[in-house]
């Protein structure tokens, strides 16, 4: 998918002249001493791009040398925008990227590690799920300011009146029996039986984020994690197959909302919603106290989520890491981290700062998030360039069961493909 025939074609289709990493401006500036560094953000939220601008201008005012060029690239293109820019040599300095790239940029070359750059004391203070999204192959490339998580939102009138245990603890989750079960309970008080959200509305990588957690919970996974070499046997696994076989059953016994206008939790179709942090906000306003956050369903080996979000590298065109790191540096600074959670509603990225944090500290009502995060029941992406394959056969294959396809088939063939995928780039062992 993202092989290298591939990347010509993007450069003749992206235009990339008026973002160029390196020019006379930025060579002159830096004969006389001063270091201006091109960095990328993506164009997202509002809320984002403001605190961004913000921070940037807080550094450059209390810098004498070092000054950041600040460009704002369009989320959906911004994959493609990295790679025509690789092809033609002008990379900035600083990239800001959505995790799932990490290991694809490494591979390709774009990234330098930050090993001899990051100070010890904020490596310390990571949270080891970026930490663990940012290290490829026994290094560090990437940092970020805030991370995410899954969970599931629930309205607390519905559930007490099932007269189940409401679990909020991650290591005491429901079991699958018992969601089963809960769902059950819950459709028989319901108009037309539907009462769980899984965000059928989303699309692309939501799938692999959302639902891999559920064959991670059976003991599962996406791909052998020791090798990176192979999916069978992995995700096509006995495991894997009795997960997916509990979702499909929620299809067939028309618990799920299609959800297709977003408002299936807000309007109070359903009394569940799975989905992550970034809700919280818009379901505390419309459910107020009757809002109760709580973990996944342990499908046999505990409670999984998701975790992963946009983050920071220094790339190969950069003639000034240290400056770069000085930069990224100030960006981790704990206010820094809280100006923009507390802008995006994000998990903050460490833990000085998640302590600090009205939303994930102790008393937080988010608090489950972090400890989620803190304690090891996230699980990384897979650490392989080969993940934007992985995700998109696994999107496929649970499209596939949704609709009531054989589960074992559609999963040897999300193998298939992972599979050849991997050897047609060799292994991904090499840039």
């Amino acid at each position: 998918m993202f092989c290298r025939a591939a990347l010509t074609h993007l450069l003749l289709i992206i235009s990339i002249s008026c973002l160029t990493a390196c020019g006379p401006d930025k060579q002159s500036k830096e004969s006389t001493g001063q270091i201006t560094l091109q960095v990328w953000f993506h164009s997202g939220q509002e809320g984002e791009r403001q605190t961004i601008e913000a921070q940037v201008d807080r550094f450059n005012t209390s810098q004498k040398t070092i000054k950041v060029d600040l460009n704002f690239i369009p989320e959906r293109d911004y994959n493609a925008q990295v790679q025509a820019a690789a092809l033609a040599g002008d990379l900035p300095d600083l990239l800001e990227f959505d995790g799932p790239y990490v290991y694809n940029y490494v591979w390709q070359g774009h990234l330098i590690p930050l090993d001899a750059l990051i100070p010890g004391a904020l490596k310390k203070d990571l949270l080891p799920s970026i930490a663990a999204q940012g290290t490829y192959r026994g290094h560090l490339y990437s940092i970020g300011t805030f991370d995410s998580g899954l969970t599931l939102y629930g309205n607390r009138e519905h559930l007490n009146a099932t007269g189940m245990r409401i679990p909020t603890d991650p290591g005491a989750p429901w079991s699958i029996s018992e969601f089963n079960t809960l769902l059950r309970k819950l459709s028989q008080n319901d108009d037309d039986g539907a009462v769980l959200d899984l965000k059928l509305n989303y699309a692309g990588e939501w799938y692999a984020y959302a639902f891999s957690p559920v064959i991670q919970s059976a003991g599962a996974d996406l791909i052998n994690r020791n090798t990176h070499q192979t999916s069978d046997g992995i995700l096509n696994s006995e495991n894997a197959v009795q997960a997916l076989s509990q979702i499909q059953d929620w299809f067939k016994n028309n618990y799920v909302d299609s959800n297709i206008d977003d408002g299936a939790f807000v309007t109070g179709r359903v009394a569940l919603s799975w989905v992550g942090h970034w809700e919280y906000s818009r379901y505390s306003k419309a459910l107020n106290d009757k809002l109760i956050v709580l973990p996944l369903p342990d499908f046999g080996k505990g409670s999984r989520t998701g975790q992963g979000s946009w983050n920071w590298g220094i790339t190969t065109n950069c003639k000034h890491p240290e400056a770069a790191m000085a930069f990224l540096e100030f960006l981790m600074q704990p206010d820094e981290i809280l100006a923009m959670t507390n802008s995006n509603g994000a998990v903050p990225a460490t833990k000085t700062a998640i302590e600090k944090s009205t939303l994930y500290g102790p008393e937080g009502p988010l608090r489950l998030f972090a400890l989620q995060l803190l304690h090891g029941y996230s699980v990384p992406r897979p650490a392989t360039p080969a993940y934007p394959v992985i995700t998109s056969a696994f999107q496929q294959a649970f499209l596939d069961i949704r609709n009531g396809g054989d589960i074992k088939v559609a999963l040897d063939r999300a193998v298939a493909t992972i599979d050849q995928d991997i050897r047609d780039n060799k292994g991904y062992q090499t840039p």
